[in-house]
């Protein structure tokens, strides 16, 4: 079977309605809308962490953060204490290494956040990224260009979509190239330095309705309290307090996302020079934009939370020849699915081990396999793990501190807003317990002893809640850097 080039595209903290194939009628996605209309548009697609680095890690081992360790975002504050050359995915079956075992050449352009960046992670043919995991800006950028080191003063996702088009167009064997760019992004101060780019001006008087008004969430203030006195220098956490509702930062961050669509299309030209190339483009996470009442990720809010916004992300496939134009997926799937799925439509063997399934069959217009399994993903974030189906989302918390963290469950069909928790009406005791029932049963099959946090595991490098573990597991109790 002829092994097809593979682009996969990934975004920085960008829910699927940011994109107007996904029914915003605001932002300005022509290139994206265009290939949606092409190739095959999930409806149903989600993350299985909200933060950066977890759900990386993720996707390219198709592993949860229970297995693979990376619960939290990797603080590059910490870099001085880190092993020399450390890789937080060291010792793991990657995409990147299973596929240049099948003859494939591999490059990474963007943004890495799983270690050092300065020395090629496991698997990476090319590798082109920058310093920082953490954007404090998209221009003016500490480079790593495959053993070079200088200045980037351009913004880095044409930076980083110029550098993946040579490599795509300088390539004569089949190609896995990865895209993972440090935008649209969202936070400060990324999005309030005042430089504008080429797009800037579409949103000068855009109303933004497209973007919630709300009162800043009780969740939200309580976790802006107790993560402020241990946030250190370098990262400002105030602006979760200050960002919703702040018109500038929404024109910014859409300006980006117009960027992104527009910087993409040279990346997309040409993979469809070479031919026979799988294009796919998502994201890592979602992110919320005001939505319940905060800004930011699924760690934004105490207890975290996976809310739809922050939860849902965009996932398009289009393989001009192979997926048929116009069709749209409505399967529930995460896009940790992509790690099986690339190694499936490659030819490669997929690995058992992972919760990660298949949707391959599907993208070339056959019916699932048996394997599938119900339309559910699952995702977790420290304290909470969660399950969604297309009627519910239920958010189970950790029990075993003495810290109050309670569940919420959410009748999704009916109460598409995630506003009126049912978890304590008596009338779904059945529901709760089913649904939880089902979280068990996931990370009893999937979890690995040493990650799993639920269990006295220890998170790789960082967790953003370590006084309840310490509660729960102990004084001595702190994250690794390897098993």
């Amino acid at each position: 079977m002829a092994q097809p080039n593979i682009v996969l595209i990934l975004t920085d903290n960008q829910q699927a309605s940011t994109l107007g194939c996904y029914g915003n009628t605001e932002v300005r996605t022509p290139n994206l809308d265009r290939y949606a209309r092409e190739g095959m548009q999930f409806r149903n697609a989600f993350c299985p962490n909200a933060f950066c680095s977890p759900c990386r890690a993720s996707v390219l081992t198709g592993l949860m953060p229970s297995q693979h360790g990376v619960h939290s975002w990797i603080d590059d504050r910490n870099r001085q204490d880190w092993p020399n050359g450390w890789h937080a995915l060291a010792g793991l079956a990657t995409l990147p290494e299973l596929l240049r075992e099948q003859g494939y050449r591999t490059g990474l352009f963007g943004k890495y956040h799983l270690g050092e960046s300065a020395t090629a992670g496991p698997g990476w043919d090319a590798w082109v990224t920058m310093e920082h995991g953490h954007v404090r800006s998209f221009y003016n950028n500490q480079i790593t260009d495959n053993g070079d080191h200088y200045l980037e003063e351009h913004h880095s996702v044409d930076f980083f979509c110029r550098k993946a088009t040579e490599f795509i167009a300088e390539s004569d064997q089949p190609f896995f190239t990865y895209v993972p760019l440090p935008a649209p992004y969202g936070h400060w101060p990324a999005t309030q330095s005042g430089q504008r780019n080429r797009f800037s001006h579409w949103y000068d008087d855009c109303p933004m309705d497209s973007i919630p008004r709300r009162a800043i969430s009780a969740a939200a203030v309580q976790n802006y309290d107790r993560i402020k006195e241990k946030s250190g220098d370098g990262l400002d956490f105030s602006m979760l307090m200050r960002a919703p509702n702040h018109v500038p930062t929404y024109r910014d961050y859409y300006s980006q996302i117009s960027l992104v669509d527009d910087a993409i299309a040279q990346v997309v030209d040409a993979a469809d020079a070479q031919g026979d190339t799988l294009v796919i483009f998502t994201a890592d996470h979602g992110l919320s934009l005001g939505h319940h009442g905060f800004w930011g990720h699924g760690g934004s809010t105490w207890p975290s939370n996976l809310h739809f916004a922050a939860h849902s992300i965009p996932l398009i496939a289009r393989h001009p020849g192979t997926i048929e134009s116009g069709s749209v997926n409505d399967q529930f799937v995460s896009n940790l699915d992509l790690f099986n799925t690339l190694l499936d439509y490659t030819g490669a063997a997929t690995h058992d081990h992972t919760p990660s399934r298949s949707f391959a069959p599907q993208l070339r217009g056959q019916a699932p396999r048996d394997t599938w399994g119900a339309d559910e993903v699952f995702s977790e974030q420290e304290e909470t793990r969660v399950i969604r189906t297309g009627k519910w989302a239920y958010f189970r918390r950790f029990s075993g501190a003495d810290v109050p963290v309670g569940d919420e469950l959410f009748n999704v069909s009916e109460d598409p807003e995630e506003a009126i928790n049912l978890v304590d009406d008596p009338q779904h005791a059945d529901i709760v317990r089913n649904l939880s029932a089902r979280i068990d049963a996931h990370f009893a099959r999937f979890a690995r002893p040493e990650a799993d946090m639920w269990r006295g595991g220890q998170p790789i490098q960082n967790s953003m809640v370590t006084e309840l573990w310490r509660e729960a597991w102990g004084d001595d109790w702190a994250p690794v850097y390897a098993y």
